[in-house]
């Protein structure tokens, strides 16, 4: 789409980044659909339904900007200056991220990049996958006596270093939601295990609320054997705690290692 002179020079540039949700489209916000109606480009990324495009208007431009991998070409820095670009040369720029903006998906980078600018922008939340693929699966983050509180943690920081904070969360009673840990399990699981937590119950949710979804239901020492038996991979996140043991999978193994214990 090339624009006029005249088109230019009406522009009035902002940006309105919107959380695309875990998966589902039908769980997308209400608010989201009406800002994506009156968008004048689209910068979407991998882990979004395309089928969220559909609600965007005819004709404008609908880019792609990966995100799954470390690709320089959607580096964050360049998908910064891409956002810039299109608010100046286009107008309103809709910005879909997958679950939550601010949620573990850098929305903040991105918001900071543009004001730095002086483009007004606008945040619409999403459902986090790291409290709706659970929910979804009709696992409470907190419930009676087995969770007071949850925690949401990385797996790896910016350096690709096991996070800290796991190491402080494995130490208490909270659910803890890890995301982008899957291809650490092992050494994740070894956290728990070091807190003598090797039965404490587990859950790996995989493309939560899509339809290729996938869950691994275990212990922490079982539940890397169980998530390569399952060929559970990334897009997951890994939920540890006694309120893992609500879901209906984790019963026989309840019933497993009472009879070990009894047997014993």
């Amino acid at each position: 789409m090339i624009l006029s002179k005249v088109e230019k020079a009406n522009i009035e540039p902002r940006i309105t980044l919107i959380g695309a949700g875990p998966g589902d489209p039908d769980l997308f916000s209400l608010k989201g659909v009406k800002a994506l109606k009156t968008a004048d480009v689209v910068l979407y990324d991998a882990n979004v339904n395309e089928a969220l495009l559909c609600h965007a208007p005819d004709g404008i431009p609908k880019v792609y900007v990966g995100k799954r991998t470390d690709d320089e070409d959607f580096s964050q820095d360049a998908v910064n200056k891409l956002i810039i670009d299109y608010a100046l040369n286009y107008g309103h720029v809709v910005r879909l991220k997958s679950g939550d903006p601010f949620f573990f998906a850098k929305g903040y980078e991105e918001i900071d990049a543009a004001e730095s600018y002086s483009i007004p922008t606008e945040i619409i939340p999403g459902i986090s996958s790291a409290t709706g693929a659970p929910s979804l699966q009709k696992i409470p983050m907190i419930y009676k006596d087995l969770s007071e509180s949850f925690w949401a943690v990385t797996g790896t920081n910016s350096k690709g270093e096991i996070s800290e904070d796991l190491y402080i969360a494995a130490k208490t009673k909270a659910t803890i939601v890890v995301l982008n840990g899957i291809d650490r399990i092992k050494e994740i699981a070894a956290i728990f295990q070091g807190e003598n937590k090797g039965l404490l119950p587990v859950a790996v949710i995989q493309n939560g609320s899509s339809p290729d979804e996938k869950i691994a239901i275990g212990i922490v020492d079982t539940i890397a054997e169980v998530v390569d038996d399952k060929k559970i991979q990334a897009p997951a996140l890994l939920v540890f705690g006694d309120v893992v043991s609500l879901h209906p999978q984790f019963q026989p193994i309840r019933d497993f290692y009472e009879i070990i214990a009894e047997e014993y």
